[in-house]
């Protein structure tokens, strides 16, 4: 059945009008949901135990450095197997893990164990989901731009970078306050409850055919140079994910809240959660206007002051001592990032023909693990180094200045029109129900 015509780049609800990309938008909503709730409530416990931000960087390198070992073998996977499977296979793995957590953290484990195995115990169950999200994420990504038309993919990246942000504002509180009122093993269990209920809406999706092979047809190291090869050439693929890259990992600020809770602004575990949760609802409400007005036409341009935004509002969260002006300041991180972020997708969507979406998608991936879960450990390892203040600073510094080499490396990038780009409808277009 051909797509309505409400589906058109003018509706801003056209790619929730497809049933099967609003169960995959749910599905990695919930997933969201529980992750970020896990990792709240687990490291504060460990900070409380430990009073060591490092160990909190020890938990993004746990879980980087498998899931960029993997991320590029799961992108060629994508490229190559039946996406639904894939992604129901890391579901299922990351589940097996916070069974594992959920075991650990029983006071009959404690008491068997010594800390520094009773820790190393924790980072190797959280190994295990980064190796499932070197899977789970590049399917799920690639899997999007087969589930609504080529004209409405910036639509499509604007509503699964929503529930994205939504499941980012929600997990964080729930964190906080589920640890507050159950601890870690009641926090454990909901997030079990919601990785149940995710894995059954992918379920939901039917299967897809694989595309045909390029170059590198089923052999690894050939399927893999040939995604490689495209991320290189393609300047503006190269320049917006590298952008992003060095703008998290040295400006990102997550990995020691509960370091900045505790000794700089003299708060607790439920505003821990309310800071995690501060950034997304900024870029939640920015994202319902990016629906409306989209900031693809002007694309690059609008990336690049996003960024410089985004270092400027880092900026102020490190020289804050007061809570509500911290808060703030996280929201405008948050709906800076936001923008940025439909803009990236939009262009990971665009740009690449359908036998590679899977493998630039994972080169993405890797990408944006090492600014987050790397940016993790970079942040622990600053903090401990420098004090938590001046690596802010320091970091929102790099962001600014990296933002103004890039601005003046690019200038071809300026005229790049997505939505132009975006009107090439895909001969296979989906149906959409209204």
């Amino acid at each position: 059945m051909a797509a309505p015509a409400a589906a058109s780049s003018h509706d801003p609800y056209a790619a929730l009008r497809y049933p099967e990309f609003r169960r995959l938008v749910a599905g990695s909503f919930l997933l969201t949901l529980a992750l970020l709730a896990q990792e709240v409530a687990l490291g504060y416990e460990l900070y409380l135990l430990t009073r060591d931000p490092l160990t909190l960087g020890f938990l993004g390198l746990a879980e980087a450095i498998p899931f960029i070992a993997l991320a590029l073998v799961g992108g060629h996977l994508a490229d190559r197997r039946e996406k639904r499977n894939l992604i129901l296979g890391a579901l299922l793995a990351i589940f097996v893990a916070s069974t594992w957590l959920l075991a650990l953290s029983l006071d009959a484990s404690r008491a068997a164990l010594p800390q520094t195995p009773w820790l190393l115990a924790i980072y190797g169950a959280i190994v295990l989901i980064g190796f499932a999200r070197g899977i789970f994420s590049p399917s799920a990504s690639s899997l999007k731009a087969f589930l609504v038309p080529r004209e409405i993919y910036g639509n499509g990246a604007t509503w699964s970078s929503a529930g994205w942000q939504v499941g980012a504002i929600l997990g964080p509180v729930s964190g906080g306050l589920l640890y507050a009122a159950f601890g870690l093993e009641g926090t454990l269990l909901v997030v079990m409850a919601l990785l149940a209920a995710s894995a059954v809406l992918v379920a939901g999706i039917r299967k897809r055919g694989v595309p045909a092979a390029g170059e590198g047809g089923d052999d690894l190291w050939a399927s893999l140079k040939e995604g490689l090869a495209f991320v290189r050439n393609t300047p503006i693929i190269l320049y917006a994910i590298t952008l992003d890259l060095f703008s998290v990992l040295f400006g990102g600020v997550v990995a020691i809240l509960p370091v900045f809770a505790e000794d700089v602004l003299h708060v607790g575990a439920t505003e821990v959660g309310l800071m995690r949760a501060a950034s997304s609802v900024g870029a939640v409400l920015t994202l319902l206007l990016c629906a409306w007005y989209p900031p693809t036409r002007r694309a690059w341009r609008n990336l690049l002051w996003v960024i410089a935004g985004f270092g400027l509002a880092t900026l102020v969260f490190a020289l804050s001592r007061s809570f509500w002006l911290s808060m703030f300041a996280l929201f405008l991180t948050g709906a800076f990032d936001s923008v940025s972020v439909v803009i990236r997708s939009t262009i990971l969507q665009v740009m690449p023909p359908d036998h590679l979406r899977g493998r630039v998608q994972s080169v993405n991936s890797v990408f944006l693990s090492c600014s987050n879960e790397i940016g993790a450990f970079e942040s622990g390892l600053a903090a401990r180094l420098m004090g938590a203040v001046p690596s802010v600073v320091f970091g929102a510094g790099m962001t600014l200045s990296i933002v103004a080499g890039v601005w003046t490396r690019s200038g071809k990038l300026f005229a790049v029109n997505l939505l132009e780009l975006g009107n090439e409808r895909k001969p296979d277009t989906p149906a959409a129900v209204a």
